[in-house]
């Protein structure tokens, strides 16, 4: 059934590279000479390639280079059939069919070097978004410093290649100008390999983040791609994380914090099995990289639950299946006792662009309350 799927796939993948490449190829006929069309051949049938060769063989340059095709690609799939129809449609004008076929193939470029200059920058340059929350438990005397908590959450670094030092600086730089009570990340800090990861120093970036409560991660499945769990454990703790790994911790004596395995972990425990024994007084905020089963999480007791793994699509349509696939796939939910956030995440997967999303940080500013005030 694998082998089929793939060769769906590949069938599918390859018929939109030809058909991207047919039309550009109409639209630069004018311009064809013998060399130019070895040329074009060439590096029309490279290109692709190169993407599926890195992602094997996960060698950086290749990945850079397959990428940023890759983006490419996802954008002229939304201009080509765009541009092709509104010339279709300004057939119905007295405008000439060769100037409308020859304006048509020159808007293509222009919009595609506008959205891919716009997408790099709602993907690299992230937006803080807050949130204010009450939970009805936890509550410490009428002293106000007692009863808020200052959370900053970060999801889906995808820190290696692309998303790298310099993104990692930046986190860094936004976190701590936050001044937050802990940190959480609720998966996918590294992009399925270890060694960029450590290679650009990201662990040392990283152990600068400040935060009273200490900073703490769960796994998501980008996190265990390639490399034993306990590598990669270790190298996020190496950045002064900790990692529940289907763990609990009692923060301050105020609240419990308890990160589960990824949804995909085979050997993951029940919820069920995770919150015996805690203490149904205290606020329960769980680290759920892949934000499914609400209701279970509402029902055993769960107080506030962050995620992100959506992306919230990252490149426009795709959002529109993520809000299918997920009850919450970005921003916030409230169940009876459950409330959910899920961040859009602060990289990106792939294609080092955003369309209908931007990279996030999140601030939720917690209020704890006696039950009766609710």
């Amino acid at each position: 059934m694998f082998i089929v799927m793939g060769i769906v796939m590949l069938a599918v993948f390859g018929s939109l590279v030809f058909y991207q490449s047919w039309s550009i190829w109409r639209w630069l006929k004018p311009l064809h000479t013998r060399a130019r069309k070895l040329i074009y051949t060439v590096v029309a049938a490279a290109l692709p390639c190169t993407f599926i060769i890195a992602m094997i063989t996960q060698n950086a340059i290749l990945i850079a280079i397959g990428m940023y095709w890759l983006a490419i690609f996802c954008l002229l799939l939304l201009i080509i059939p765009s541009v092709q129809l509104i010339a279709r449609l300004l057939r119905f004008t007295s405008l000439p069919r060769e100037s409308v076929f020859k304006w048509s193939g020159i808007a293509v470029p222009i919009l595609l070097l506008a959205l891919l200059g716009y997408g790099s920058f709602l993907a690299y340059s992230p937006v803080v978004r807050t949130y204010a929350i009450t939970i009805p438990k936890g509550a410490q005397g009428s002293d106000p410093a007692k009863n808020t908590l200052k959370i900053v959450m970060a999801s889906d670094m995808h820190f290696g290649i692309l998303s790298g030092k310099d993104h990692a600086v930046r986190l860094v730089e936004r976190i701590n100008a936050l001044k937050p009570d802990i940190v959480l990340f609720p998966g996918d800090i590294l992009d399925d390999q270890i060694q960029p990861y450590l290679d650009n120093g990201i662990d040392k970036i990283m152990a600068a983040i400040e935060a009273p409560y200490g900073v703490y991660a769960s796994l998501g499945n980008h996190d265990k791609y390639n490399g034993h769990i306990e590598d990669i454990i270790n190298a996020v703790e190496a950045g002064g994380m900790k990692v529940l790994y289907d763990e609990s911790v009692t923060i301050g004596d105020r609240f419990t914090l308890l990160g589960r395995k990824d949804h995909s972990d085979t050997e993951r425990a029940p919820l069920s099995e995770l919150v015996q024994g805690l203490d149904a007084a205290k606020p329960l905020i769980l680290l759920e990289h892949q934000p499914y089963d609400f209701d279970m999480a509402d029902e055993l007791g769960v107080d506030l639950m962050l995620s992100g793994h959506t992306h919230h699509g990252q490149i426009f349509p795709a959002n529109f299946i993520t809000q299918l696939v997920f009850e919450n796939d970005w921003g916030y939910l409230k169940k009876e006792q459950l409330q959910s956030i899920v961040s859009s995440g602060f990289g990106f997967w792939g294609p080092p662009i955003r369309l209908g999303s931007r990279s996030e940080i999140v601030e939720i500013n917690v209020t704890f309350s006696s039950p009766d005030a609710e």
